[in-house]
């Protein structure tokens, strides 16, 4: 697509204000990250509970541990076949 085809599509959409584009931007952007820092501290700046708080040694300590490796599945056995297998 050429470039003033491309500049003629743009201008058909609708803009909010009068304002240059530029300004228009900055002050949709500031809007949202305003909005964006008021839900940010609403839902997100203490936790539900005191006891949710966890130190932040033992978080690096968890972080830094290497992984530990899951059970294999041949390790579990199901509900049935401990039922099945005690009634013999």
């Amino acid at each position: 697509m050429r470039l003033r085809s491309w500049l003629s599509e743009l201008r058909r959409f609708p803009r909010l204000t009068k304002l240059p584009l530029g300004i228009e931007i900055a002050l949709i952007l500031a809007i949202k990250i305003a909005l964006l820092t008021v839900l940010a501290k609403t839902f997100f700046s203490e936790p539900q509970a005191k006891k949710m708080r966890v130190p932040t040694d033992q978080v690096v300590q968890h972080m830094l541990s290497p992984a530990i490796a899951a059970p294999s599945p041949t390790a579990f056995t199901s509900p049935s076949e401990a039922t099945h297998d005690s009634n013999r």
